[in-house]
């Protein structure tokens, strides 16, 4: 009987894998690579798994926004960005992420800029449909809300022009925005704490303005539906069910301790509300069946100088805006002249990328729908902890109601398919907290290429339990606080690829070329090796479908290291020639097997490894023939003939910086 009776996973026929879209205004920063590189990674996977004509990994730089807009002014007023327009700036940011990103050999098969080319275009049309299909079913209102006004300036403010504190209770935002703060929260402008226009430095007033709206406010039904289909499974990270519930509470109020008795003066004048007890020296907590209630609830509040805070909840989710710089929004319900807020029109912006690559390739203009609009696909969304609440229940709920007034949870073919998120805890730099608009800057993409290789970055941000856990990220060559002596945490978990696959590699190459001029002996390979073989794969199997990277990283570090204890155990054993065959061909069987397991994440590496050994790439990276033995995949032109390796050659290389490290301690 089979001991490996775990039902393996299902993985779809197509997949799209996107990861979040960095701004237009920016470089890439380490945050970017923690999420960019799992999503990679997966891609990488899920092309060896299920076929690479079956995956697409799309992303791209989202060119709009008022975090594009408010750099490109500042560069302007300093006389730096003169002779470029605002789209020659986001290009040329653009650019520049495309080569780190092809540094680090991220995989895209398109990354592409929501306002750059033919993406452009198509973008364009696939928001004016989103934004129809949402009004013709129901979901788009027009609301008179607030926005902020300079008065000195004589100018409305856009998010980033309006800098403040997070209304949400307990919320440890540095900085909050005009409806945003920098961990994602989403409020009313009226409710931001301690306004400051940007551009005066003063404080704005609230003027009312029409925008349309989805009503994100309606769906909590069907949300819960969701979020209560995926709890449990084991691919979804609970630390992302419990934050996504958060926001289908009924709209709160919370009052400090200190304006009790201000507040007993005014509260029969508020909406219907109830007040729940939280304990003697908690706040107040007064809860509303309304959003409206609520908010007339804060005017009244505000009005008498009382103090407050407000729980998370869903509100209507913004789909347009007055700036200048946006994708044109179609005239809907009396409102023209508009363009797409940000947030929405990002979201979307994975179809649209989809779209314009399958054009490039002469597709279908509907194969879209194969990937995005059919149960047996699915789309695979790598994102940060701070964006869940549009990919969460903004996005949800918008694809949903593209359906109709009465969606289904789990729609027909033809309708657009519920993404599958896969959120990351936050990284932390030197285990504070770092964004390029904090106190703490963050380290830029590139410059860790100027201490490290591509293949130990994608290592060790491999092996960071991302998926549970806040990680910080120490790298030694940037802490100027580190001893001589001290581990560089890159370092050792690149030392899998750099020193114990290295060995391995070597001494099998070294024992080949000496005592069977460099041809692979055959022999027969022991039922023991192919079952641990088994095992090692089905156990990276589920962790990669469950998107725990960091238990991918622990089983290879735990298999490679057995391959070379296998070796030195019975090495000695091998008095004959037949039985030093018999050990070369059982370590060959296990190095074709972690080959093939590291190849997504270390590509280039484990394609040289091949190339070495004389593995076919077609078949030997194929999980097709990931449980069948290694002469199977061989070139058959080469005949098991092993390109020569050189003494002290590595497949595997350090850093250059690393080596002259090396050879000046040598040298002491």
């Amino acid at each position: 009987m089979d001991k490996f009776v775990k039902p393996r996973p299902q993985f779809p026929k197509k997949t799209v894998v996107t990861s979040g879209m960095p701004y237009g205004n920016k470089l890439l920063h380490f945050g970017h690579l923690g999420m960019i590189l799992r999503a990679d990674v997966f891609a990488r996977f899920l092309r060896d798994r299920i076929g690479k004509d079956n995956v697409i990994y799309v992303s791209g730089t989202d060119c709009y926004g008022s975090p594009v807009i408010e750099a490109y002014r500042k560069l302007q007023e300093e006389g730096k960005c003169k002779d470029k327009s605002m789209l020659d700036y986001v290009t040329e940011n653009h650019n520049k992420q495309k080569e780190v990103l092809d540094r680090f050999e991220v995989s895209f098969n398109f990354y592409g800029g929501s306002a750059i080319g033919r993406a452009s275009e198509i973008h364009k049309d696939v928001s004016k449909w989103f934004i129809e299909k949402l009004y013709q079913n129901g979901m788009v209102s027009k609301h008179s809300s607030y926005q902020f006004y300079d008065t000195k300036h004589k100018c409305l403010l856009n998010g980033r022009q309006v800098v403040g504190k997070c209304p949400i209770d307990n919320c440890q935002s540095e900085k909050g925005y005009a409806d945003e703060c920098d961990l994602g929260h989403q409020y009313l402008p009226q409710d931001l704490i301690d306004p400051v226009s940007t551009l005066s430095g003063e404080k704005p007033v609230l003027v009312k303005v029409e925008n349309l709206y989805f009503n994100l406010e309606n769906c909590t039904e069907i949300l819960n539906e969701w979020i209560n289909s995926i709890d449990r499974k084991s691919d979804t990270p609970q630390f992302m069910v419990k934050e996504i519930r958060e926001f289908f509470k009924k709209p709160e109020i919370y009052i400090k301790r200190e304006y009790f008795d201000e507040f007993d003066k005014v509260k029969d004048t508020l909406p219907p509300f109830t007040e729940i007890e939280r304990g003697e020296k908690a706040p107040r907590t007064i809860v509303f069946d309304k959003l409206e209630d609520r908010e007339s609830a804060c005017e009244i509040l505000a009005k008498h100088s009382i103090r407050y805070r407000t729980g998370k909840t869903l509100t209507p989710f913004r789909l347009t805006g007055n700036i200048d710089w946006g994708v044109p929004c179609p005239a809907i319900d009396g409102i023209e002249g508009q363009t797409f807020y940000v947030w929405p029109e990002s979201l979307w912006a994975p179809i649209s990328f989809t779209k314009t690559y399958l054009e490039s390739k002469g597709f279908d203009e509907n194969e879209w729908q194969k990937y995005w609009a059919d149960p047996d696909a699915q789309v695979n969304q790598f994102l940060g902890e701070d964006n869940l609440y549009f990919y969460g229940p903004a996005q949800q709920a918008m694809w949903l109601y593209t359906q109709g007034a009465h969606p289904l949870l789990n729609p027909e073919k033809g309708q657009l398919q519920l993404t599958k998120i896969n959120p990351i805890k936050s990284i932390l730099y030197m285990n504070k907290k770092a964004s390029s608009s904090g106190s703490v800057k963050p380290p830029m993409a590139n410059e860790f290429l100027e201490h490290y290789t591509a293949e130990q970055i994608r290592m060790h941000f491999l092996a960071m339990n991302l998926a549970n856990n806040n990680v910080s990220l120490s790298p030694k060559a940037f802490d100027g606080e580190a001893s001589d002596d001290e581990i560089d945490p890159v370092i050792k978990e690149g030392n899998l690829l750099t020193n114990v696959y290295n060995r391995i590699l070597r001494t099998v190459f070294y024992s080949t070329q000496a005592h069977f001029d460099g041809v692979l002996p055959r022999s027969s390979i022991d039922a023991s090796t192919m079952e641990e073989c088994k095992k090692v794969v089905l156990d990276v199997e589920r962790f990669m479908y469950d998107k725990k990277f960091h238990q991918v990283f622990n089983a290879l570090d735990v298999f490679i290291r057995n391959i070379n204890k296998y070796w030195v155990k019975e090495i000695n054993n091998c008095v004959t020639e037949e039985k030093l065959g018999h050990l070369t061909a059982n370590t060959m069987q296990m190095i074709f097997v972690a080959n093939t397991l590291l190849h997504p994440i270390a590509p280039s590496g484990t394609e040289n490894v091949a190339d070495y050994i004389g593995f076919n790439k077609d078949l030997c990276f194929d999980w097709a023939n990931i449980f069948g033995k290694y002469e199977s995949v061989l070139d058959r032109s080469r005949g098991g003939t092993l390109k020569e390796l050189k003494p002290k050659e590595d497949f595997f290389k350090r850093h250059q910086s690393q080596l002259d490290e090396l050879a000046k301690k040598n040298q002491a």
